[in-house]
């Protein structure tokens, strides 16, 4: 039984979780993670009208937790608080929030169609009419659609997986399925060069981090118990490992689960991992693919839930066994953009003010490509520095000796 999480009790009121906030120090609006965590949590306790809407400001970066020398899961008391207090006023802007979250939903609608949703949503007078209304703010640029999803692209062209000795089954996500079916034409790339076959799951749904951030808990509910028991089904028959291109979408189905929308998970959260942790455990066991010197400088940002696992170490190892690669390690702080925080009109100047330090380093840089974990990063990072941003297994792809 998953119980009620009181880890406020262990807060020493050292105020570090606010001095690593980047919401806190870009917006003076925003009460900081510790008034709005463990001493708000202790006041909601006794009376839920002490629930202050200015927790929607929280990017849920995890940055006060990566920083809380006691452990307490500040970013998880504020979320959990949002889903117990917070209310949906029936507005433009509550219909926004459905179309940023709902993301199988929208990707299943417009992956047929993706040429003119992707010219539509594109044009300028429509992001326009988005800004005034529904409020997307017309300096961004919504997500592009593939033209048709990466699990149609594995049906037609994985029949033979089977054939590798050892497999594990891939949770794909919303991006690499609606968005860049390259990552995972790449991860494929990259397994099938070690013998190792890759597996779909029969049944997947979006993580639910989305949905989480605008508040749709009892959606991101519904999805984690599909998800986990998809995960049950996949251990219990093949004794597989989940593996996931995604950092969010790995650190949600781990750690959100149980401690956010109180799925519990513990059957298969330790079977489940971030893809650079499986390649480099099996690089320094001996399966290393055949790699050619890759003659490209290149910066890395690790994204916030990266590091709140501790999992960047992870890529930055497997990165340094690419032959002739020039890489440059950023001092990274929080891109800004935070899922789909960053697209709305009004935390647009918080999210920008949050990034430009990075966007800065990336630029005086002079690289040929930036990697990070991070899809939305990914798009961060290019929308405001111009700069071709990958995965690490991309890269990783493209080093392949053929």
């Amino acid at each position: 039984m998953l119980k009620q999480d009181t880890s406020f009790d262990q807060c020493i009121k050292c105020t570090v979780c606010t001095v690593y906030c980047p919401v806190a120090k870009a917006n003076p609006n925003y009460p900081g993670p510790k008034q709005c965590g463990p001493d708000g949590e202790r006041l909601r306790i006794k009376s839920a009208e002490f629930y202050d809407d200015m927790l929607k400001l929280c990017t849920n970066c995890k940055r006060c937790e990566t920083a809380c020398p006691s452990g307490v899961k500040i970013g998880d008391m504020i979320a959990v608080a949002r889903s117990k207090h917070a209310k949906h006023d029936l507005n433009i802007k509550t219909i926004r929030d459905f179309v940023l979250s709902h993301t199988d939903l929208m990707g299943s609608v417009a992956t047929p169609f993706a040429p003119i949703v992707n010219a539509i949503t594109g044009f300028k007078p429509v992001k326009k009419i988005m800004h005034k209304t529904i409020g997307v703010h017309d300096h961004k640029t919504l997500p592009k659609y593939s033209h048709g999803t990466f699990r149609q692209w594995y049906k037609k062209h994985c029949q033979n997986q089977t054939k590798y000795s050892q497999q594990v089954h891939y949770f794909h996500g919303c991006y690499v399925n609606y968005n860049n079916p390259q990552l995972g034409k790449d991860f494929i790339r990259v397994m099938n060069a070690m013998n190792i076959g890759v597996q779909l799951l029969d049944k997947e749904k979006c993580c639910g981090v989305p949905l989480i951030a605008n508040g749709f808990f009892d959606k991101a509910k519904k999805n984690a118990l599909l998800n986990t028991q998809s995960f049950e089904a996949v251990i219990e028959k093949y004794n597989s490992t989940i593996v996931s291109t995604s950092s969010t979408c790995a650190f949600t189905l781990r750690e959100e689960y149980p401690h956010v929308l109180k799925i519990d998970n513990a059957k298969v959260a330790d079977r489940i991992e971030y893809v650079t942790r499986f390649l480099l455990k099996a690089f320094m066991n001996g399966n290393t693919p055949k790699l050619k010197p890759l003659n490209k400088k290149v910066v890395y940002h690790t994204p916030c839930h990266l590091e709140r696992t501790g999992g960047s170490l992870y890529t930055i190892e497997l990165l340094k066994m690419i032959p002739g690669l020039d890489l440059e390690i950023l001092d990274s702080q929080c891109c800004g953009l935070a899922g789909t925080y960053g697209f709305k009109t009004e935390n647009y100047d918080t999210s920008m003010k949050i990034g430009e330090d990075l966007f800065q380093k990336i630029r005086h840089a002079k690289a040929d490509y930036a990697i990070t974990d991070c899809e939305t990063c990914k798009w961060q990072i290019e929308e405001n520095t111009d700069l071709t941003t990958i995965h690490p297994v991309s890269l990783l792809a493209m080093a392949l000796a053929d």
